[in-house]
């Protein structure tokens, strides 16, 4: 720790005075340096969805001096960068005590853009502190030692509250490392001895156990960014020898419960945290959340720490008088064997005169008879795909999401080679 504080004070010496950054560091390690540094000079570290040139630009315009701070791998065409220093120069023994106010605004997340534009949730760093730690006692993980190895960005709301601020706040080790591929994740996890966290994504988990390639001993293997199916769950337990958790919860609120889904649908809220009905939604508050926060999603509620999910609102289908939800259908669409990967997707109303129904499917070993008999057999005719693309790959951001933006562009390629 002491290391990292120094570490700290030299990159907080080091950064120009300005109010905002987009902090593009890809090593763990570093980024979580230039967050501290950042809030120590009371700066605020923005997490957009994505770091394109037209999503910085439009933020140059809402937050001046914005500037970016890179460790060299990703950078910026648009912002003036800092760079992080390749080489640390000699500090005082001595390294004061660094400590935030509660009330210190740390950060601004933004929504992913699954169903819209971007907008923006402010954090401070007293409740994404009280959040981390509320994670670590759900998890079992308070004072543990145990090593966290991440494949998701800690640029994403997820990556940064359980792969980077439960181990600061909870004396957790931090691997630097982002592994993406099977072989990485491997390779990642041996590189640390003692005890093991996976922290990682359906997509990610769904590549390890396509593989069946074995993994070094596990803690734990926790997972968000998707609900996962009790199957998978499963199979991943059974393969690694481990529980895996979910974490549930949405950029307004941040973390808002867990569950080890093997044991069933339920999610319980995380310390402090509560659940209530209000109108014809549910809502969040207590504990870390900053602000009572909407869910996105439908809820079917228990009591004021206990729900199931029932999908997300917005994805929420009607046809010919009957309702199904896009995360249904995603997963029958996943189930069926021969499919590597998938989404249906629902064009606006305004685009369409008849409600229909879209999906891209990545299934190389499959023709499209075989994958509609399939279909078939698991959703209703009226849920059919109409049409159904066939595609080498899906637009998924670095943490498995499909921004609607992205589904909108496959869409429309698609429909261009379609017709030449």
């Amino acid at each position: 720790m002491a290391e990292f504080l120094r570490d700290v004070v030299q990159l907080a010496e080091a950064l120009p005075s300005r109010r905002y950054l987009v902090n593009l560091c890809s090593d763990r390690y570093r980024f979580a340096v230039g967050l501290a540094a950042a809030l120590l000079r009371d700066q605020v570290s923005l997490l957009p969805p994505a770091h394109t040139p037209e999503l910085l630009r439009t933020l140059q315009q809402s937050y001046a001096g914005l500037y970016a701070l890179s460790d060299g791998i990703a950078t910026s065409e648009v912002l003036e960068t800092v760079d992080y220093p390749a080489e640390t120069h000699s500090t005082p023994h001595v390294v004061p005590a660094v400590t935030f106010p509660d009330t210190q605004l740390a950060a601004i997340a933004f929504t992913s853009g699954s169903t819209g534009e971007p907008t923006p949730h402010p954090k401070s760093w007293g409740r994404l502190a009280l959040g981390a730690e509320g994670e670590a006692r759900a998890l079992g993980l308070a004072g543990s030692g145990a090593a966290l190895i991440g494949t998701v960005p800690p640029q994403h709301m997820y990556g940064l509250e359980s792969s980077v601020l439960l181990a600061l706040r909870n004396g957790l080790a931090l691997h630097a490392a982002r592994p993406f591929y099977p072989a990485d994740i491997r390779a990642a996890l041996e590189d640390v001895p003692g005890e093991r966290v996976l922290i990682t994504t359906p997509v990610h988990l769904r590549a390890l156990l396509t593989e069946e390639s074995r993994l070094p001993p596990l803690r734990l293997i926790v997972s968000a960014t998707a609900p996962l199916t009790a199957a998978m769950a499963r199979q991943a337990e059974q393969r690694y020898g481990a529980p895996l958790h979910e974490i549930y919860g949405f950029t307004e609120a941040g973390m808002v419960a867990s569950r080890r889904t093997v044991d069933g649908p339920q999610w319980h809220a995380l310390p402090g945290v509560r659940v209530w009905r209000e109108g014809a939604g549910t809502k969040a508050g207590g504990g870390h959340v900053q602000t009572e926060a909407a869910f996105t999603d439908v809820v079917e509620l228990e009591d004021a720490h206990t729900f199931i999910l029932q999908g997300r609102s917005a994805d929420l289908v009607n046809i010919a008088g009957k309702r199904t939800s896009l995360a249904y259908l995603n997963q029958q669409l996943a189930a069926i064997q021969g499919v590597d990967d998938g989404v249906f997707f629902m064009r606006d109303e305004a685009e369409d005169a008849i409600t229909r129904l879209t999906a891209f499917v990545v299934a190389p070993r499959l023709s499209r008879a075989a994958l509609m008999s399939a279909l078939r057999q698991r959703i209703d005719p009226a849920f059919l795909p109409r049409p159904l693309y066939f595609v080498p790959s899906l637009p998924r951001n670095a943490t498995g999401k499909l921004p609607r933006s992205a589904l909108v562009a496959l869409a429309a390629s698609c429909v261009r080679a379609h017709k030449s």
